[in-house]
């Protein structure tokens, strides 16, 4: 750990605290921001080494998940040992750590196995193997994607993965929802769009929210037939979906695909409301806005003129906003957000969201410069702690990957 004040704005020293959590020889990083790796007293959370923004090598003997106890003088402890660990998440009410390791074969063979461990290192235990035919499918799944999703009653845990046979390009990908109490597993839907999910569960709390996940379409992307991802889409781009975990209720998001509006591919939760935020780029005017809304009923993924859809410009108060990935608290009161210029190393930004549904982020203030290349395995991806006292960020500044914590502005 390392106390950096030059990464934080001067006109903040005497105020804020940027700390560097990491200082291996070796790439380290965050887990990806829309990922539930922080135990709900905002204490402690998961990060990983030998990784990099978007996830690992699973054949890296050298990759381990980590728990990051900020109480503790932000100790890391290893929490896995396994070869092929992927897809963290920690149980709502913060007792248990759920993880995959990825030992699938493409076209078969291989297993998936869904782990919990206590995150004292206790209880370790096997929920679930996945070595057959998806249950009611000839699919055998391979390249899970590197994030899981845990339900808020913390019952259910979705991943997506690949379901093609190694043999055909533009093959299928599907959604994967694990039972946890009576383990058994589903497949939700399936498709050669669904190649970057996104899965993320609803943090709402009530019976039949709690079943609703949302998902990304890719159109127009190429897969090779082992699963790789050639381009990742074409045309009006990418949408954003809402599906309950029983595969029914296909709903769209009102953003992107108009010709003008594209989906940058991040989007999350508003804190525990059902609105849901997405990153765009935007040809007229040229910027990358910030824009909440809610799903309406499915009609054919027509974006931003989906029917029924409200969306609301978050960003609107800002000049020329530049925004790229972000995430907000558990409360949905705060956003943090990384913003170009990409060639002066970005910046991250900490909001006040609004309290009415139609306003605008309000309190704009600079928290941090991270001193980032910018490159893909080099991402910032800014989030929050639950109570929205910390944020958190990657960087390369140092010429090595590692992970960042910034702290010091009021909680109320």
């Amino acid at each position: 750990m390392k106390v950096r004040p030059d990464l934080v704005p001067e006109t903040e020293r005497d105020h804020l605290e940027v700390i560097q959590l990491t200082d291996e020889p070796i790439p380290s990083s965050h887990i990806y921001m829309e990922a539930q790796i922080f135990t709900p007293d905002s204490q402690r959370l998961i990060l990983h080494r030998s990784a990099h923004p978007h996830g690992s090598d699973p054949k890296d003997p050298e990759h381990q998940f980590l728990i990051c106890n900020l109480k503790d003088n932000y100790s890391l402890t290893p929490i896995t040992t396994e070869l092929g660990t992927t897809g963290p998440s920690i149980s709502p009410d913060g007792d248990y750590l759920y993880y995959f390791v990825n030992k699938t074969e493409l076209g078969g063979g291989g297993r998936l196995t869904l782990k919990r461990v206590g995150l004292d290192g206790s209880e370790r235990e096997i929920i679930c193997v996945l070595d057959h035919a998806i249950p009611e499918t000839d699919f055998r799944l391979s390249r899970p994607y590197p994030l899981s999703t845990i339900s808020s009653d913390g019952r259910r845990i979705a991943i997506s993965g690949f379901l093609g046979d190694g043999n055909s390009a533009g093959a299928r990908w599907g959604l994967l929802v694990f039972e946890i109490e009576e383990p058994s597993v589903r497949l939700v839907l399936h498709g050669p769009t669904w190649c970057n999910m996104h899965p993320q569960y609803t943090r709402q709390t009530d019976s039949v929210a709690s079943h609703d996940i949302m998902i990304q379409e890719n159109h127009g992307n190429i897969i090779a037939a082992d699963g790789k991802v050639e381009k990742l889409v074409s045309g009006l781009g990418a949408d954003i979906h809402l599906i309950r975990d029983d595969g029914t209720d296909l709903r769209d998001f009102p953003w992107g695909r108009d010709g003008n509006e594209f989906c940058q591919g991040h989007q999350c939760w508003q804190g525990k409301s059902d609105m849901a935020i997405t990153s765009t780029s935007t040809r007229k005017p040229d910027e990358r806005q910030l824009i909440s809304g809610r799903a309406a009923a499915h009609v054919g993924d027509e974006g931003i003129n989906t029917p029924g859809g409200w969306r609301n410009d978050l960003s609107r108060s800002f000049d020329g906003p530049d925004f790229w990935h972000f995430a907000t608290d558990i409360d949905g009161t705060r956003l943090i957000t990384d913003a170009g210029p990409k060639d002066r190393g970005g910046a991250v930004w900490l909001f006040d969201l609004p309290e009415e549904e139609e306003g605008a982020l309000a309190n704009a203030r600079k928290v941090a410069n991270p001193g980032s290349s910018w490159q893909k395995d080099t991402h910032i991806h800014p989030f929050l702690s639950p109570d929205g006292g910390s944020g958190f960020f990657n960087s390369d500044e140092s010429g090595v990957l590692q992970a960042y914590m910034v702290r010091g502005w009021q909680v109320a």
